[in-house]
């Protein structure tokens, strides 16, 4: 049905040329200079009659001009204006029958549609008190009684709605006597003009009874019952009502045939189609506008302290920036999984480094899938290494090298911990014996400072840069104490 609604709509698009041709057609025939439109049985129809009752509805698919969808042109004998006798009943029985309600006997429901109460043994076992038959009626209803609420309702119990009564003393001749009057208005309502007494309050209009501003402004929201009249036509179905006649207008501007009052559906499907594809273009654009720019509100909220700029957190530097106490460094986390421990080892892999190879720090092992020995598989390796370095002494000794072997084991026991010593630079924790050369830190500062100057101005960038990767450990230094911290407090008076 939408589809064909819908292709219907685009079918009855007409160019601006053949609207503007149609109004002055319209207007002659309106002045006389035209002659009249004839619809299908022949008959003139007045030019002079609205479009909005001359125009037939959409879902009648008239392709001629006629008045015939005024007329009462569908009609059927058979639908009635009669209602349900409630309460009826048609048959008493004596005893229960097969098929009836296990409940209360009644032959025309069963028992999990019975409306009466429940009884402690039904009238299935007990063959006593069956309830009578109801009587059941079908009708066939037309459009008006399928949607007329109060049909079949009795006027006769409208007489049951008590007013209330308020004693009123009436004066005669005779004497006084007391009578009861009936109060048709609720006391609890008040007039809108009796609201506020104010002569510079809202204005009220008696011809129309329309107060259109709020008599009380700055009373409670939740306490006061009346608003103003503005405030229900800018809410709620009103609002909606009016976009509705916006849109229906802007589009019969624009060259469709489209009325409001003529077509309603019509004008109501047109609106609900040009809400939908509205939506779809605005999430279009939105979504292409955060795919190129991103979306920084489905961020994770910054927090408070680096919001206000102030704590009363207390937090020691060094003079290289780093943290030594009262807030340790968090580990940034990472979409891959981290810190999962496997083969009974207390350390990834990775956490230890020697001879170009990584291992795991618990137990000093490079084998990937290797099971961790701890601090006795340490022990075990440093055993086996003294008693390989044993027998080549012994094999040495034999062989007459015993120089040659004991000049290279001093030159690895002396250049072993210089190593260690220098790679100790790299990281956060510094050794406390670490020595640095003061001339070559300061030159390494300068260089440091002429690389950021190169950074802010690319212009003084050289055409062919050399690179060199061998970092001494005053050139890592240089690089800590220039480093931007930005968790430092005091990073504004010191760069």
């Amino acid at each position: 049905m939408l589809i064909n609604t819908c292709s219907h709509v685009a079918a009855t698009f007409k160019s601006r040329e053949h609207h503007r041709k149609q109004l002055e057609l319209e207007e002659a025939r309106k002045a006389g200079l035209a002659p009249v439109e004839v619809d299908e049985d022949g008959k003139e129809i007045n030019p002079h009659i609205p479009q909005y009752m001359s125009s037939a509805p959409w879902y009648l698919n008239a392709e001629k001009p006629s008045l015939k969808h005024q007329r009462k042109w569908k009609s059927d004998p058979n639908y009635t204006k009669s209602w349900y006798d409630r309460g009826a009943k048609i048959f008493q029985a004596d005893k229960y029958r097969k098929g009836a309600c296990e409940n209360c006997g009644a032959m025309t429901h069963n028992s999990k549609s019975c409306m009466e109460r429940p009884r402690k043994i039904g009238a299935k076992w007990t063959n006593m008190h069956i309830a009578p038959d109801e009587k059941i009626e079908t009708f066939e209803l037309d459009y008006d009684g399928k949607r007329d609420r109060w049909n079949g309702y009795d006027t006769a119990t409208y007489a049951r709605v008590d007013f209330a009564k308020v004693e009123k003393r009436v004066r005669t001749t005779g004497g006084g006597s007391t009578g009861t009057v009936r109060n048709l208005r609720i006391r609890e309502d008040i007039a809108k003009y009796l609201l506020n007494l104010d002569v510079n309050s809202a204005y009220y209009d008696p011809k129309t009874r329309s107060m259109r501003e709020d008599p009380l402004p700055d009373a409670d929201p939740n306490e006061k019952f009346y608003g103003g009249d503005n405030q229900y036509r800018m809410s709620g179905q009103a609002l909606e009502f009016k976009q509705l006649n916006i849109h229906a207008w802007e589009a019969f501007e624009k060259g469709q045939d489209i009325h409001m009052q003529a077509a309603p559906s019509q004008a109501e499907l047109l609106y609900k189609n040009f809400k939908i594809i509205k939506e779809k273009l605005t999430s279009q654009m939105k979504n292409a506008i955060m795919e190129k720019y991103g979306n920084a509100a489905s961020k994770e909220e910054l927090p408070k302290e680096l919001l206000l700029g102030q704590t009363e957190r207390q937090v020691e530097y060094d003079c290289a920036g780093r943290i030594i106490k009262g807030l340790e460094t968090s580990i940034p986390k990472s979409k891959y999984e981290e810190d999962i421990y496997i083969n009974n080892h207390t350390s990834v892999w990775g956490s230890w480094w020697k001879d170009h190879q990584w291992g795991y720090k618990c137990c000093k092992q490079t084998i990937r899938n290797s099971y961790c020995t701890g601090a006795a598989g340490i022990e075990a390796a440093e055993a086996v290494a003294d008693l390989m370095m044993a027998n080549i002494d012994r094999k040495a000794a034999s062989e007459g090298k015993s120089s040659y072997l004991s000049n290279f084991r001093t030159f690895f026991y002396t250049h072993a911990p210089a190593e260690e010593k220098r790679l100790a630079s790299w990281g956060t924790d510094l050794p406390a014996d670490l020595v640095l050369n003061q001339k070559k830190l300061a030159e390494a500062l300068k260089k440091e400072d002429e690389r950021k100057r190169e950074e802010k101005d690319e212009r003084k960038r050289k055409y062919n840069v050399r690179w060199n990767d061998e970092v001494t450990p005053e050139e890592m230094e240089a690089y800590r104490m220039k480093k931007i911290h930005h968790d430092d407090p005091m990073k504004d008076f010191l760069h």
